[in-house]
């Protein structure tokens, strides 16, 4: 059996991110297997030859990348790198950057152009079977005008198959990230059925012009709608 030389004390760099650097390695190779724990905190400290305070800090900084969930009282759980993890780790830099004047505005229009990219892809390439999926998120959305919690969730659930139509695995994570991101300001808007039959006539039209193999009429329904949604949901906020 072979045995594992510990590595040796880190020298001229910050003790916590040579740590990381190796954890990260061993996480990346497979060594430390996805959903499974890390080593206790006594035994990094004994194999690094480092403090407590520095396996702490390592441990902060790998969950700040998304490598590593912890929860209280249980010990840190590893977590292969993904997309999804990879734009969660930025979620308290874009949270700060959305503080500052223009900021939502930004990555609203950000989103805007983005999915106006979206609909004319499905509008030019969607199979059968995707076309079905929005179809059935369309009907879903129309199902909840009446009730604003059910209607925001499949008004989110309407978008996401926009992201998934290309098959491209980095864009249904962007989704989800302009969700978590955007969501504590969109709550905040005031919601009515009136409203909620709005934007189901909106997504209607996108449908309809993404079935109908219409390009710019999808990409016109698009930008109407999202542009329409900031000119309503603007007065919301205190700063734009």
């Amino acid at each position: 059996m072979t045995t594992q030389t510990a590595p040796s004390k880190p020298a001229g760099s910050r003790a916590a991110d040579a740590v990381v650097k190796v954890i990260e390695s061993r996480i990346a190779a497979g060594e430390l297997p996805d959903g499974g724990p890390l080593p206790p905190e006594r035994d990094l400290i004994e194999t690094f030859g480092v403090s407590r305070t520095v396996v702490r800090e390592a441990v902060a900084t790998l969950a700040s990348r998304g490598l590593v969930e912890c929860k209280p009282r249980f010990r840190p759980v590893v977590r292969r790198p993904g997309y999804d993890a990879a734009l969660a780790a930025a979620s308290g830099v874009v949270g700060f950057l959305l503080a500052q004047s223009g900021g939502v505005k930004s990555l609203y229009d950000i989103r805007i152009l983005l999915e106006a990219a979206l609909v004319r892809h499905a509008a030019k390439h969607a199979r059968k079977a995707d076309v079905e999926a929005l179809k059935l998120a369309l009907a879903a959305n129309e199902a909840a005008i009446p009730d604003s919690e059910s209607f925001y969730r499949t008004d989110v659930a309407f978008h996401a198959v926009l992201y998934e139509i290309p098959k491209n695995p980095i864009l249904p994570s962007i989704h989800k990230a302009f969700t978590g991101w955007l969501e504590p300001h969109w709550v905040k808007m005031e919601r009515s059925p009136e409203r909620n039959r709005v934007n189901f006539l909106r997504h209607s039209d996108i449908y309809h012009a993404i079935r109908d193999r219409d390009p710019d009429g999808a990409e016109a329904a698009l930008n109407a709608h999202l542009n329409a949604a900031w000119e309503y949901v603007r007065g919301t906020f205190d700063d734009l």
